[in-house]
């Protein structure tokens, strides 16, 4: 998996049943947690906030459910003396890692504790194939997804109307539009409150023929700037900037100190 010096791993450990639950990632850029518990695991046997995932088949656990997770085994941040705890440990802020890490994941109502590892587990690997690495908001409300084994699909958000959240998304031109990859490839988030998981996306997408690698090199070879736009043209960026305005030429980008075109539509003119 990619960006792993970004990111602690625990193995989620049952001390009553001697068993390996699965494990706990942290990534450390937006201080966010994700769990994945192995698939052998059943409604009895996994973690009892995790049981209404486990009996729809789901073992990647989203990151509001994980951090609920963290959040019952540490130390509330409105506790009353928590200046002093804080202190105590010499914490200069309250950091739910590393209070985690202090109690070991232990927390009274269960035998789970938390154990850091310095490699990802087989399984977790496997699945990290169809993370995403990439994903962009198209126009018609569709999303074009880059999957790590290199596969790419479509998914108009009108097929996964049935997860939570979908329908404020397509409802809301500006939330639409603010989709951003997540941590770890693992979703897909839209302002940074709603989460789509890359499984879902991966399982009810649309496979097209075209690779990651394809759509990098493309860009490489066809997204010119400014400068570049004007050699080929051969004329001033004021001849140019005269062309954008009669819309005789559309950048594919605008910016303060450049816009940047398409090669092929500048050599057209």
């Amino acid at each position: 998996m990619e960006g792993t010096r970004f990111m602690k791993i625990y193995e989620i450990l049952d001390e009553e049943n001697s068993i390996d639950v699965g494990v706990l990632l942290y990534f450390e850029n937006n201080k966010s947690f994700i769990i994945e518990l192995r698939s052998e695991l059943d409604e009895w046997t996994a973690p009892l906030l995790f049981t209404s995932f486990i009996k729809r088949g789901i073992y990647t656990i989203p990151r509001d459910a994980s951090l609920m997770w963290v959040r019952e085994r540490v130390i509330p941040s409105g506790r009353q003396n928590i200046g002093s705890i804080l202190s105590a440990h010499k914490l200069k802020e309250y950091d739910e890692m590393r209070l985690l890490e202090l109690a070991q994941g232990r927390c009274s109502q269960d035998w789970l504790c938390i154990n850091k590892i310095d490699a990802l587990p087989e399984f977790v690997r496997e699945r990290d194939a169809h993370n995403l690495v990439d994903c962009t908001a198209l126009e018609g409300g569709v999303l074009l997804c880059f999957f790590k084994d290199n596969i790419v699909k479509k998914i108009p958000l009108s097929d996964i109307l049935d997860y939570n959240g979908v329908d404020k998304i397509m409802a809301n031109r500006e939330l639409y539009e603010s989709c951003m990859l997540g941590c770890g490839g693992y979703y897909i988030t839209f302002n940074d409150s709603i989460d789509i998981p890359s499984w879902l996306l991966y399982e009810r997408g649309r496979s097209i023929d075209i690779s990651y690698g394809d759509f990098i090199t493309f860009t490489k070879k066809n997204i010119v700037d400014t400068t570049k736009a004007c050699e080929l043209l051969e004329c001033t960026r004021q001849n140019l900037s005269y062309l954008v305005r009669q819309h005789n030429i559309e950048p594919v980008m605008a910016g303060i100190s450049g816009n940047l075109y398409l090669r092929n539509e500048v050599l057209r003119k």
